[in-house]
């Protein structure tokens, strides 16, 4: 054998030497195939993972906002309903009251003095008149119906001056003459000066009201001379089975954050419209791409669009509540959902695009992306430099490089392995990646297993706190209301109460400053010839006060009809509050017992408000009456009671002290002298229209201040 360098070449050394060679080159080549499989995997394994995690966290977020658009928006759109419902049913009483007084005028017209009625006056150019228009041909001046129409003008007066949404308040005759409220004159006159003709027997509101027979609704429809759009609201009058007239009302009733605005103003993304009986849009934002404004006799019946789904859910709505419903409107999918008024017969419906809906979703899948191509970055960027170093030193540690090569493939592999296959166990079941021991590398993997963990937790904490808000605030909602709803159903609230009884009439109402309150009132007849009426105000409020509310106003009804006198009434309650009230709550109270055949009042006060007494024909004033302790203040107290006496045409007037104390935003107060003033201004019109105006008095004066405390207030009249 041939040596060279002391080492025999083909000799056993030579062999071993060749052996381990060849060992280690295996290995090396082996390691280098490995290594780079083992990248491309886990790229591919980072990759899919990275999918799957986006997929799952799109899936449990878009489900949970659905869950919450499904109750918010849904909520909201009844309640809007409700609300535009409410002043649909005003506007529809103010027009019943004017055809109630138009017939009563016209049935005895020989009863009246003629009032004198002539055209618009432009010199009284934004004062509120009244005025007279005729169709051409037509002589007002002839007019039999106009002189005694005008009766009505101061009440009309009144009602315009106190409805900012009202825009016009008339009644056209059938004699071809107009009678109307307004404080625009001059576009009543043409460029020559000359007073316009207006067809008031071919207006749409006449036409529909005498054709419906009753109280009759419009679309929108254009005014007559101003250009502005109003719906009217109509009614006929007819005395004698004859046609005198129809009375209406323009108004533009709600706009759309009344009816419910999800966008700030976004019309591209979210708004609330109404839809009338005949499917035609007649309030709602301008330009909102999807529901379009017109007058009625432009605008589409949507119950009968080319869009099938459109036309059913406008179908839907207008018959009952919709629930949440998904639309594509012109190649752009919304949430939409309807709920119906009761009072018109139309709907009011909300519409969110649902890409808006989904953005919170993106902006999680976005954050995430941001998160997973950093890690994945900086992992990249460290792999290829340990493969570099690996190369380098390869040849210096190749008696350790096989047992290197697969103990460091395995520290790789494994834990790879464990997080690709725990991240598909979570994409199928939503269980969240959690960080284990085995991803503690101190290398590229244990920081994008940190990663994976701690967005993971982020998720999880975004879900859970989303639920935890959603379920919180619904609780608190039906909690809420539901409580209104049991102490509104505990006070009196038919009116006329007893419509069996002519002796007297009684009226009251309660405003709560939150959703529940502690004021109450309540009148029942202990037998038939004697009436109890009732007066509290319980301290503190909310639903601790509604409560306490609600036990003092048993007792006072239980004892009261057990026959006991006022002051024993009061003095029994008292007793019984007193008892356990460690939360040592009180109730200013009014009681009073009114003996029906004799006209006696007979009455204690526990601390309560000095009741506001009318004598007939004459004006509203405060009786200082003798003031007792409030009830649950002190046990054993005895109440001292006194006796007036009513006659037909009196009135008595109680409150809390939520009236006098109400107070605006530069902490004044009402005080009780401008509610004397306010009760004797409106002294002569009905009890409930009485207690409205004192209402709208208080809420003048008020303004943007927030409600203090409850308002409730109580009017009996001796018939």
């Amino acid at each position: 054998m041939k040596e060279v360098f002391g080492l025999k070449i083909g000799g056993l050394q030579h062999k071993i030497i060749q052996l381990v060679l060849i060992f280690l080159l295996a290995t090396v080549c082996v390691f280098a195939i490995s290594s780079l499989m083992g990248s491309r995997s886990l790229k591919e394994t980072v990759e899919t993972a990275r999918v799957e995690q986006e997929d799952a966290i799109a899936n449990i977020t878009s489900s949970t906002m659905q869950d919450v658009l499904q109750n918010s928006m849904v909520k909201t759109t009844e309640m809007s309903a409700k609300i535009a419902d409410d002043n649909f049913a005003q506007i529809s009483e103010y027009i019943q009251m004017m055809q109630r007084m138009a017939v009563d005028l016209f049935s005895h017209p020989e009863e009246l003095e003629p009032l004198p009625v002539g055209p618009p006056d432009p010199s009284l150019e934004g004062t509120t008149a009244y005025y007279c228009l005729c169709e051409e041909g037509v002589d007002y001046t002839q007019s039999e119906y106009l002189p005694i129409a005008a009766h009505m003008g101061e009440t009309m007066i009144s009602l315009y001056d106190t409805s900012p949404k009202i825009g016009g308040f008339y009644m056209g005759l059938a004699d071809g003459t107009h009678f109307g409220i307004n404080n625009k004159f001059s576009n009543k006159y043409d460029e020559d000066g000359n007073l316009i003709p207006f067809p008031v027997r071919q207006r749409p509101w006449y036409v529909g009201a005498v054709k419906k027979g009753g109280l009759y609704f419009t679309g929108l429809e254009e005014d007559a001379f101003n250009g502005e759009y109003y719906i009217t609201c109509s009614a006929p009058v007819y005395v004698g089975g004859k046609l005198i007239g129809v009375v209406g009302i323009d108004f533009s009733a709600l706009n759309a954050e009344e009816v419910g605005d999800y966008t700030q103003g976004n019309t591209e993304e979210g708004f609330g419209c109404i839809i009338n009986e005949r499917g035609q849009v007649i309030l709602g934002p301008k330009d909102n791409g999807i529901f379009e404004i017109k007058p009625s006799d432009e605008a589409e019946d949507l119950r009968n669009s080319q869009n099938h789904a459109l036309a059913g859910f406008v179908r839907s709505a207008l018959s009952g509540k919709t629930g949440l419903t998904s639309l594509v409107i012109d190649n752009k999918e919304y949430y939409v959902t309807g709920a119906p008024m009761e009072t018109v017969g139309w709907a009011a419906i909300s519409v969110v695009s649902k890409e808006r809906v989904e953005q919170p979703a993106s902006y999680m899948l976005e954050s995430f992306d941001s998160i997973n191509h950093g890690a994945t970055a900086v992992f990249e960027e460290n792999l290829a430099h340990r493969s570099l170093v690996t190369w380098l030193l390869i040849f210096a540690i190749l008696v350790l490089g096989a047992g290197m090569a697969f103990w460091q493939s395995r520290a790789i592999v494994r834990p790879v392995e464990s997080m690709t296959q725990e991240i598909m166990i979570g994409a199928s079941t939503g269980k969240l990646f959690e960080m284990k021991q085995l991803y503690r590398t101190g290398d590229e993997i244990e920081t994008l297993a940190l990663a994976f963990d701690d967005l993971s937790k982020k998720t999880k904490a975004y879900i859970e706190q989303l639920t935890v808000i959603t379920k919180e605030k619904e609780r608190i909602s039906t909690e809420l209301e539901l409580a209104r709803k049991i102490q509104a159903d505990m006070l009196p609230n038919i009116f006329p109460p007893f419509p069996e009884r002519k002796e007297f009439d009684i009226y009251a109402s309660m405003t709560p400053a939150k959703e529940v309150g502690g004021d109450f009132y309540d009148f029942f007849l202990i037998d038939d010839d004697h009436l109890g009426v009732v007066m509290a105000d319980v301290s503190g409020k909310g639903v601790p006060a509604a409560l306490f509310m609600m036990m003092s106003k048993m007792l006072i009804n239980n004892f009261a009809m057990l026959g006991g006198s006022p002051a024993k009434v009061l003095e029994m309650a008292n007793a019984v509050i007193c008892q356990n009230n460690e939360e040592e709550m009180f109730v200013t109270t009014w009681f009073g017992v009114y003996e029906i055949s004799t006209g006696k009042l007979t009455a204690a006060s526990a601390g309560h408000e000095y009741p506001i007494i009318r004598k007939a024909g004459g004006d509203f004033e405060v009786y200082k009456d003798i003031h007792g302790f409030v009830l649950g203040g002190m046990e054993g107290l005895k109440y001292k009671e006194y006796e007036l006496h009513f006659e037909k045409g009196d009135m008595l007037f109680l409150y809390t002290d939520g009236l006098p104390e109400a107070t605006n935003a530069a902490e004044d107060m009402y005080e009780l002298d401008r509610a004397v003033k306010a009760l004797n201004a409106n002294k002569d019109r009905s009890l409930r229209e009485l207690l409205d105006a004192v209402k709208a008095d208080v809420d003048a004066f008020v303004g943007d201040a927030d409600q203090f405390d409850d308002l409730t207030m109580l009017v009996l009249k001796i018939e």
